[in-house]
């Protein structure tokens, strides 16, 4: 029997305010219907990762969880024309635990829908030797999905949604097995 591919959903996002969270919880209930797949959710904001990443605070427990993973969705906010700061000190963090794995990208933000943060994102972890997936969801304006309970409702972004993630799992199931004859990384 094959094991559950182990995803990590990253909210990289830590600012007051922030949406992360309800775009998080609206991957996690497309993820909920799809079998074979061992979810870990991870809010950057109960982490303390300090930006020396010298192994203090949560540093090792954020490393630990990054190296069980098979494969990971970020959820990122686009600030400034970019990702945000404790995102990166986040995946500086770690180094290896990256390698040989896919991620995949939900971002959100106003006109361009977190686009340019991503775009800064996906040479970080080719560096990191990881694969990132082509395709991507884009929130624009996701204040205006949000309900009252602050609940996403993304109908125009389902299509998206469900792409990337047949991605994100065809690619970590593919992934995982290279590194078990050994990943050239």
């Amino acid at each position: 029997m094959t094991p559950p591919l182990r995803l990590l959903l990253v909210v990289g996002s830590v600012r007051d305010g922030r949406r992360g969270p309800a775009v998080a919880d609206w991957v996690r209930r497309r993820l909920a219907g799809r079998d074979g797949i061992e979810l870990d959710v991870v809010d950057l904001l109960d982490l303390d990762l300090p930006a020396s990443a010298d192994g203090s605070g949560d540093t090792e427990a954020w490393r630990d969880r990054v190296a069980a993973a098979d494969a990971f969705v970020v959820v990122t906010p686009e600030y400034n024309h970019g990702y945000p700061g404790p995102l990166k000190t986040a995946i500086d963090a770690v180094t290896d635990g990256w390698h040989g794995k896919t991620v995949a990208f939900v971002s959100y933000g106003g006109t361009a829908g977190g686009a340019r943060a991503v775009e800064q994102l996906r040479p970080v972890f080719a560096e990191l030797h990881a694969h990132t997936v082509r395709e991507q969801v884009l929130l624009p304006h996701v204040w205006e999905l949000l309900d009252a309970d602050g609940v996403l409702d993304a109908p125009r972004a389902e299509g998206a949604v469900t792409a990337m993630l047949d991605q994100v799992v065809w690619w970590g199931t593919a992934l995982r097995s290279a590194r078990a004859v050994g990943a050239p990384v």
